[in-house]
């Protein structure tokens, strides 16, 4: 398959993610509204946050495209790592790019090649994954057969998912406002159900999301959201908790996800069929 889409606007492997890969290497509820909410209607903070938190996904769609910056840390066993990405994404068509960076090995003794995703409806593709993967093949991953929904696996969360979970906001409170990246933007606290969001998401999304209600340890994810005067995601921290493959302790992970310069064009070409492997991807070391 080859798709080409360009815009000036706007894992199947579910054992070797990159964050099954990354534990290889020995690694609060509030209020439906609170006081600041009103205060600030004035400017736009309204005094409905869940409403404005479950309509960030479709704000962002018109808004097109932006750059991503995505930081995904994962705690276990006492031991705390973290994964960088940056790249691009078009909400319009679901298309998105990120450079993965990979931590060093505890010892410091190798240095992992970043790793290129590709985000797609219903698809990751990963580049240069190691595992006994080729350097010039691609994996596909099919989102709705990871037990996270594509949440966790590739170590950054797709930026529409991440959005698309804020549509099963629960319950949230405006802390006030502040700034990202020198942009004015109102912070929001609360928690989402990933059951909810799934009934609510677009059709691409709602298998994928419907998997991490079932596969993660909790189906609620709390989250800080940072939207600007236009409602759009500045900065989104989600927290879940899953079980790693073959073990039995939950493992906590925080993704954040900075969105940035919306209108950015976004040139994104998947991978052709023959240039997908096809062969056996070895397992990740406990």
């Amino acid at each position: 398959m080859d798709r080409r889409q360009h815009t000036r606007a706007g894992r199947t492997v579910v054992a070797v993610g990159i964050m099954g890969l990354t534990v290889g290497l020995g690694v609060g509820t509030t209020g439906c509204t609170g006081s600041g909410a009103a205060a600030e209607g004035v400017n736009g903070a309204g005094a409905d946050p869940v409403a404005a938190l479950r309509g960030a996904a479709d704000t962002l769609r018109g808004a097109g495209s932006s750059k991503a910056t995505t930081s995904m840390e994962m705690a276990t066993g006492g031991t705390r790592v973290t994964i960088r990405g940056r790249g691009v994404y078009d909400y319009r068509h679901r298309l998105g790019r990120l450079t993965v960076m990979l931590p060093e090995d505890p010892a410091g003794a190798s240095e992992h090649r970043p790793i290129t995703e590709l985000l797609a409806p219903g698809a990751l593709f990963m580049k240069n994954r190691g595992a006994g993967v080729p350097a010039d093949k691609w994996v596909r991953v099919e989102t709705a057969s990871v037990t996270d929904g594509n949440l966790v696996t590739g170590g950054a969360t797709d930026p529409y998912a991440a959005a698309e979970v804020l549509r099963g906001t629960r319950e949230a409170t405006y802390v006030g406002r502040t700034e990202v990246g020198g942009t004015a933007v109102r912070h929001y606290r609360g928690t989402a159900d990933l059951s909810r969001a799934a009934r609510s998401a677009s059709a691409d999304n709602r298998a994928p999301l419907a998997a991490a209600a079932k596969g993660f340890a909790s189906a609620e994810v709390p989250f800080d959201a940072y939207l600007d005067d236009q409602g759009r995601i500045r900065k989104l921290r989600q927290h879940f908790s899953f079980v790693n493959g073959r073990r039995s302790t939950a493992v906590a992970v925080a993704s954040t996800t900075l969105l940035y310069d919306f209108g950015a064009p976004v040139d994104v070409r998947l991978p052709s069929p023959k240039d997908i492997y096809a062969g056996r991807i070895a397992e990740d070391a406990d």
